[in-house]
């Protein structure tokens, strides 16, 4: 792949110029890094969906499915910051998704703490 950028006089001019002129340098770095920004953001603004109407039409036409879990997560996360204004102690989320778990159960209800697991070696003694 090199034996093309080192036949290629377009290659040598652009690598001599950057070499030989430190404005040419700059320049050229900053284009490398600014044009794709405003290509990306161009784009980025060009496929922006976010309109209120969009969302309306989204929100109506959800299936029972998608709304159901908005609903149940909108609870979750209302119960975990319940939680967590009341300075409860929420250890036993953070074990159960350590473990994959998801904690589920009625609000308010806690769960009861983990037990103490043994060691390899103590399985082995007893």
């Amino acid at each position: 792949m090199s034996v093309l950028w080192e036949k290629s006089p377009t290659w040598r001019w652009m690598v001599r110029m950057t070499r030989d002129s430190k404005p040419f340098f700059f320049t050229f770095a900053a284009m490398c890094g600014l044009v794709p920004f405003f290509i990306g953001y161009g784009v980025m603004q060009a496929t922006n969906s976010r309109s209120d109407q969009l969302e309306a039409h989204l929100r109506r036409t959800a299936r029972p499915e998608s709304t159901m879990m908005g609903n149940v997560n909108r609870e979750r996360l209302g119960e975990l910051l319940g939680e967590i204004q009341r300075k409860e102690n929420t250890n036993d989320r953070y074990v159960a998704a350590l473990r994959g778990e998801t904690l589920t159960r009625k609000p308010y209800v806690r769960i009861q703490p983990v037990p103490e697991q043994l060691n390899d070696a103590d399985k082995v003694q007893k």
